[in-house]
């Protein structure tokens, strides 16, 4: 176990560290019903017209098959690269849902409206409960970086490994069609769904089918399951996580109404992981059951024979792997800034030229406002602001500096004779829950024409009276260009009434093509600043600081 020091101990290692998974009956008794009716179909199939037929398909040699046979080596290293970086991805992905063990299908997250949770504990109504209270534990041998509120990592791992899950898929099907190798996975006759479901009638009812050697071919399911793992797994969890960028949502909301909204493309997100991992449960479970040896030498050594060779290999390979989470793990304990900076150096300036392109515009309405939502991060205890929360924050005045011609000192009536606008929008927090709500407030582009940066101004500092998860004044920044973007606010308002002490009063920022956290609660300053780098650890904000997470998070 990681020695931590008392703060953080607090934090990751919490003395409730209880794991429970919850399911909504309704959907539970679903799935039940759903494979109970299939597994009944094949035995009321059996018992009516016998064990339905399996073509016989040649065993040995190559002469007798249709399709190409082998695995070239560009197969083999690709499957086993599959397995590292997805396996990497199972693990980061485990550490970054514990940090909202909920999910839903609607995009409010209201407490109790979630079909699953990873967690025994229900939001008590008698006490504030924020998403921070919410995160749960998760062990480090399931999760890449485990331990509670390590999504930061968690999310530094995930980015970085789900890059070389896609250059490895386009690689394998770059490889597949530019050889004969498409015709093994790929159906060409809608007969292969009736002998799918003939080699199904078999193992539903206890039966092994007649087993092709699969250096020459599959049977029917296999193939299928081999498209599914490559043509819809790969594909979908890419399209759901694309789904959960606010850049992407905000800019074009009807990208997540495909997949039923923000939350519905979460969940489709972990039910494929779970497809992943059911693949690959079933699959080494054949593999061990149909001949080891020989399907080891298939796919390792690329023979087809019986040596021990592929065993060895094969072994050394999942070595390999298991080695790669512990030194996973080393690096995110004990050099994490180095992980946070070759997240940075692979993904920053690809997302300044994609993502952070992208100009909100999203148009909800007042009927898709959540009835609730969440609240989050720690409320201030300093004397002054809640002096100030008393007297309605009448008292308050919002100081804008730094690198500025214009120095401004703004009380909140100020700001609303300046002018202020409304934007419906959708909050999308890191932990992975989201909430829609009205936002009124002053654009942040007429403040900073009123203040006047000067050329060297390049980046915009937000001071909170909050605190940080490790103690601290909050703080974060936010490039010149992002906070000039459509719909960038200083809010003061919520859902048409003054801005709440608990979701940021006197002031929050709103900046939507960005995760939460960037957009800062409980604003007492703002300073134009040069660089990041003059601030804290120079790493962008207090989060960026001590939790490693993202500078540029429009994902």
């Amino acid at each position: 176990m990681v020695e931590f020091d008392e703060a953080h101990r607090a934090v990751h290692y919490p003395p409730d560290r209880r794991f429970r998974v919850w399911i909504r009956p309704s959907i539970l008794a679903g799935v039940a019903i759903a494979i109970a009716a299939l597994v009944a179909a094949a035995w009321i199939e059996v018992a009516v017209a016998g064990m339905p037929l399996i073509p016989g398909v040649p065993q040995a040699y190559p002469s007798g098959f249709a399709a190409p046979h082998g695995f070239p080596v560009w197969v083999r290293y690709c499957h086993f690269f599959n397995f590292l970086f997805v396996a990497l991805l199972v693990r980061s992905g485990l550490s970054i849902l514990m940090d909202h063990p909920r999910l839903y299908f609607n995009d409010g997250c209201t407490p109790n409206s979630e079909w699953l949770r990873v967690t025994p504990l229900k939001v008590p109504s008698d006490r504030l409960w924020t998403a921070k209270d919410d995160a749960r534990y998760i062990s480090p041998l399931a999760g890449t970086p485990g331990y509670r509120h390590t999504i930061g990592i968690a999310r530094a791992w995930h980015f970085i490994n789900v890059h070389g899950f896609i250059l490895t898929g386009v690689i394998f099907i770059a490889m597949l069609f530019s050889t004969e190798q498409w015709r093994r996975i790929v159906p060409t006759s809608p007969t292969v769904l009736l002998q799918a479901w003939n080699t199904f009638v078999h193992y539903a009812t206890f039966h092994l089918p007649p087993e092709p050697n699969g250096f020459y071919g599959y049977n029917a399911l296999q193939q299928l399951a081999y498209f599914s793992a490559v043509f819809v797994f790969g594909p979908v969890a890419i399209a759901t996580g694309i789904s959960m960028s606010p850049a992407v949502v905000n800019r074009f909301p009807w990208y997540a109404r495909i997949f039923g909204g923000r939350q519905a493309a979460r969940s489709i997100h972990f039910l494929n992981m779970l497809g992943f991992v059911s693949f690959l449960v079933v699959h080494v479970t054949l593999v061990v059951m149909t001949g080891f040896a020989r399907n080891m030498n298939h796919i390792v050594m690329g023979t087809d024979d019986l040596r021990p060779a592929g065993i060895f290999w094969g072994a050394l390979g999942i070595a390999v792997v298991i080695l790669s989470w512990v030194l996973a793990h080393y690096l995110s304990w004990y050099h994490p800034r180095k992980v946070q900076l070759a997240l940075k150096s692979v993904t920053y300036p690809m997302q300044r030229l994609t993502l952070n392109r992208l100009m909100p515009r999203q148009k909800y309405s007042e009927k898709d406002v959540s009835a609730y939502f969440w609240p989050n991060g720690k409320m201030p205890v300093r004397d002054d602001w809640k002096r100030l929360a008393e007297n309605g924050f009448h008292d308050f005045r919002l100081k804008v500096g730094g690198l500025v011609d214009n120095p401004l000192e703004l009380s909140l009536a100020d700001l609303e004779r300046i002018g202020e606008v409304e934007h419906i929008t959708m909050h999308h927090c890191i932990q992975g829950w989201s909430g829609i709500a009205k936002w009124g407030g002053i654009p942040m582009k007429t403040l900073i024409d009123m203040a006047r940066p000067k050329p060297e101004a390049k980046v915009v500092a937000f001071v909170s009276f909050g605190e940080a998860l490790y103690g601290g004044d909050y703080y974060d920044t936010q490039s010149l260009e992002n906070v000039q973007k459509p719909q960038s606010l200083l809010a003061s308002k919520m859902n048409g009434e003054p801005l709440p002490p608990l979701y940021g009063a006197p002031l929050r920022l709103r900046v939507e093509n960005q995760l939460g956290y960037k957009m800062v609660k409980w604003i007492e300053r703002i300073e134009f600043v040069a660089s990041e780098k003059s601030l804290g650890k120079g790493e962008g904000g207090k989060n960026e600081d001590d939790e490693y997470f993202d500078l540029l998070p429009n994902i």
